[in-house]
């Protein structure tokens, strides 16, 4: 996949998926994989996105991310994109509707056909939407297309619905609104090798502050090492019983020690949350607790395989 930081003319006819994609969810999803599928058609699948929140830039608020950069990527290159425009959302903020069409789409990407979802917004103070793209693109010979929302519990799946489920702990939720599980790919550093000292040895991963923090307590996960799933047991949190200075995600594997990962950045992925963060009046109740997750957890995998 071809990775652009900024528009570059295009000499090949472009099938272009167009949105911010935060969390890569199942509607995101359902709009990459129609643009891809113009392969078949003799055009490139191509994604145009941002580096940062359109929504966040122009309000000026803070929004927690969902997946990594690396991971969007990985995700985008596996659905068949093959041209990955990632851009600064100043770079076309100023542009109108129009202008944005013309000149971005047409003249820039060559686009043979768009794909947007049903919410879509574009152009100067966002006045164009999904009609106003569709009846642009008719103009200059653009097929353009908008997926319908894809339905979860009654309601369309939105990464702002993915937060909340998050923080809630309802990670069940979020994996059906993903289409897979929530995940986190965080380089690994050093601990105070305490869980090594109860028999629980650990990897410590801190979350950016820019990361979404899921509800603080103890997960089944499975964590991705040397290309396998490994059964769990994860604690995000802060550590009331020892202390940590900022939100870190402590992961057990269950079947034996997973080695130095030092600086490597496993892949670890929330399969059900077992219990909230707790205070323990000492290490000795602390690493009761933390085995007796693991036997809950080992009866969560029962019925939850290593993929969705």
């Amino acid at each position: 996949m071809e990775i652009y930081r900024e528009l570059e003319k295009s000499h090949e006819r472009l099938s272009v998926a167009l949105g911010f994609f935060d969390g890569l969810h199942a509607g995101h999803m359902s709009v990459i994989n129609a643009a891809a599928s113009e392969k078949a058609n003799g055009m490139t699948p191509a994604v145009l996105t941002f580096r940062e929140s359109p929504r966040a830039k122009l309000s000026g608020s803070k929004i927690s991310r969902l997946m990594t950069t690396e991971k969007r990527r990985e995700l985008l290159m596996r659905a068949g994109v093959e041209r990955l425009y990632e851009l600064e959302f100043d770079d076309v903020r100023n542009l109108g509707a129009g202008e944005f069409v013309a000149e971005v789409l047409k003249n820039t990407l060559s686009a043979g056909a768009v794909y947007c979802g049903f919410n879509y917004r574009f152009g100067r103070f966002g006045a164009g939407d999904e009609r106003t793209l569709r009846g642009l693109c008719a103009q200059i010979g653009i097929a353009a297309h908008t997926m319908p929302p894809v339905i979860y519990d009654g309601e369309p799946v939105s990464s702002t619905r993915i937060r909340e489920s998050l923080e809630n702990g309802d990670v069940k939720s979020v994996s059906e609104m993903l289409g897979r599980r929530f995940s986190f790919d965080f380089k690994v550093g050093r601990g105070n090798q305490i869980g090594r000292k109860m028999e629980t040895p650990t990897i410590n991963q801190v979350f950016p502050k820019d990361f979404i923090l899921p509800r603080f307590g103890v997960y089944a996960t499975y964590a991705s090492i040397g290309g396998k799933k490994r059964p769990a047991v994860t604690n995000i949190g802060v550590k009331p019983t020892v202390g940590s200075e900022c939100p870190l995600a402590e992961t057990w594997i269950l079947d034996g020690d997973a080695g130095d990962l030092y600086g490597s950045s496993p892949e670890v992925e929330l399969v059900e949350f077992i219990r909230p963060e707790k205070r323990f009046s000492s290490l000795d109740e602390l690493q009761a607790a933390i085995k007796n997750d693991g036997e809950r957890a080992k009866n969560i995998f029962e019925t939850a395989g290593p993929s969705l």
